[in-house]
């Protein structure tokens, strides 16, 4: 007797809707590979991490309980990033902690909410992909879904799958890149200094592509590397496990598919 497929709904987020589509069609295929019914509610808004972060609880909680609301009736939630799943998880039943009824709604969401990559291995037990990339990669781990959803060893046992890619460790994977979502813009001169730090020692793997699982993160030091002239290029994770590689990389220029693995 087969397994029943889940019903899942892909939360987007802004950054993917906004400048990187492909991550988002990557996630389905991958999603739909892994025996999982799709679908995108278009009720769905931002996560409300960057009011968040800003102290303003009041429009957080509002842009929360729209997203609870959108997301009612799916078995999981998935979302191709690290922070906005982590937002809705770990910080949503804390905006409703005098609330009991919104609360248990929060909670609720809470418990059917996964980053990409970590429910395909951890809830959907998958282990190898079909996909070919000829290059050699390091990989970043983002700050929240490292540290607050423990998203580390999935992408890499998923990308040991890959045919004829070789990961090359990055010594600093686990040290924040300088986006922090707001942070780059309250803080520009310290987010500089930590960008040009992990962009040093992303060059220094050798590396042809850089992988990572949120595209703050990304386009952040695909900006940096790009000023600085590097030939390295970046890539969301999800695009090279759903063997989507076909458009350029991040802030690459149209019809540049050096990354191209097939």
């Amino acid at each position: 007797m087969s397994k029943p497929e889940p019903r899942v709904g892909l939360f987007v987020t802004c950054l993917v809707d906004l400048f990187r589509p492909s991550v988002g069609f990557a996630a389905v295929k991958l999603l739909e590979a892994a025996g999982c019914r799709i679908e995108v509610p278009e009720l769905q808004t931002c996560c409300g991490q960057p009011a968040y972060n800003s102290g303003d609880k009041a429009d957080t909680r509002a842009i929360a309980l729209q997203v609870i609301e959108a997301f009612q009736g799916f078995d999981y939630v998935v979302a191709p990033s690290g922070s906005c799943a982590a937002m809705i998880k770990k910080h949503y039943p804390e905006l409703f902690e005098k609330e009991p009824e919104q609360l248990a709604k929060a909670e609720e969401l809470s418990a059917r909410t996964f980053e990409l990559i970590s429910f395909l291995t951890d809830v959907m037990e998958l282990s190898d992909v079909e996909a070919a990339f000829p290059q050699t990669v390091t990989y970043h781990d983002s700050c929240s879904g490292l540290r607050e959803l423990g998203v580390r060893d999935q992408p890499r046992k998923l990308l040991s799958s890959v045919n004829a890619l070789s990961l090359v460790e990055l010594s600093d994977a686990d040290i924040c890149c300088g986006f922090g979502g707001t942070f780059c813009v309250k803080y520009p001169d310290i987010s500089n200094t930590m960008v040009t730090s992990k962009t040093g020692s992303i060059e220094a793997t050798g590396a042809q592509t850089l992988l990572a699982g949120d595209l703050g993160c990304l386009m952040n030091m695909a900006g940096k590397l790009q000023r600085s002239g590097s030939d390295v290029q970046v890539r969301h994770v999800a695009e090279v496990l759903a063997d989507m590689t076909d458009t350029p990389a991040i802030g690459a220029a149209e019809g540049d598919n050096r990354n191209g693995g097939n």
